[in-house]
């Protein structure tokens, strides 16, 4: 686009190359992304601290609780895994609130999964 054209002045060959120009663009750019705050997450775990005029990095902890298929298995049975793998934990969950399992053991049965996620903390509010 020379910057006259409008999309609506375009071929269909050129809002195509158009099109695929800017998804090959925004690819590039998440990749970069990704990249960079891959390795900012890492000197954030190490203890490092990273801002800017604007930002400030910082870490979000998530924890999603999870159930070993073969454990779960070994203690419930068969038919609770078939019933619960193709679900997710609140249904697990459910059934243990039910009384169609032990909930106590599904609590003992839990994996606690943590993820961090970058952050960042806008420095004017």
């Amino acid at each position: 686009m020379d910057g006259m054209d409008t999309p609506e002045d375009l071929t269909l060959s050129e809002l195509l190359e158009r099109y695929a120009t800017l998804r090959d663009t925004i690819l590039g750019l998440e990749t970069e992304r990704d990249e960079l705050g891959a390795r900012v997450k890492a000197a954030l775990l190490e203890g490092g601290q990273a801002e800017t005029d604007l930002y400030r990095a910082t870490l979000k902890v998530s924890r999603r609780i999870e159930y070993p298929l073969d454990r779960f298995r070994e203690v419930f049975g068969d038919a609770a895994a078939l019933e619960v793998a193709t679900v997710d934990r609140r249904r697990a969950d459910a059934l243990a609130k039910a009384g169609d399992l032990d909930g106590e053991q599904l609590r003992a049965l839990a994996v606690v999964k943590e993820t961090q996620a970058l952050v960042l903390q806008p420095k004017t509010r």
